[in-house]
């Protein structure tokens, strides 16, 4: 199955896309994870991802899309995969539809969830973690970018028909019961 997880910051993307993937049996791939372990073994790639972060901006999307389309090429991803971090611009949905060809995806997870919990939630990360940075006026700013990002991409994926809404309100585990729910329905 060739999915592609979304969601507002806090709902839990990563978590669940781990689960979900391991349930189906086919990688998870994480851009966020791609740019990390890259920068960490001191590639050309991380050496100049790291640059970019460095300075501040964002890695353009020719440098991401060419790193997803090398990772979705190899084997592991011939039954299937789960995208979590890409794409996040309209240039990225129409070079993954390139990159897929006929293939396509097979759905798009949208986790749905309440602002407020999903405000509470990253508070309680944020100081767990120490991460002083991240106060309510951040998280809040973050979650109305988000919003503003992806309802384009959003749009698109809703007039294809590859939308599966799924409740991202309640514990880890309710949500994970929700999305299997709703991937058991969707056609391969």
């Amino acid at each position: 199955m060739r999915l592609l997880i979304m969601g507002p910051p806090g709902a839990g993307k990563g978590t669940q896309a781990v689960r979900i993937a391991a349930r189906l049996g086919i990688p998870t791939i994480s851009t966020g994870e791609i740019f990390r372990s890259n920068i960490t073994r001191g590639t050309a790639l991380g050496l100049e991802v790291k640059r970019i972060i460095d300075a501040g901006d964002y890695v353009p999307d020719d440098v991401t899309e060419a790193i997803v389309a090398d990772r979705l090429a190899e084997p592991d991803c011939a039954n299937g995969f789960l995208l979590d971090g890409f794409p996040r611009t309209m240039h990225q949905v129409e070079a993954l539809d390139r990159i897929l060809g006929a293939s396509g995806l097979n759905a798009v997870l949208s986790l749905e969830a309440d602002m407020e919990p999903l405000v509470a939630r990253m508070l309680k990360r944020a100081e767990i973690e120490n991460r002083p940075d991240d106060n309510e006026t951040t998280i809040r700013h973050r979650m109305e970018v988000y919003t503003k990002a992806t309802e384009p991409l959003l749009a698109h994926y809703r007039a294809a028909g590859l939308i599966v809404a799924v409740d991202g309100n309640g514990t880890v585990d309710e949500v994970t019961d929700r999305i299997a729910a709703s991937l058991d329905a969707v056609k391969v």
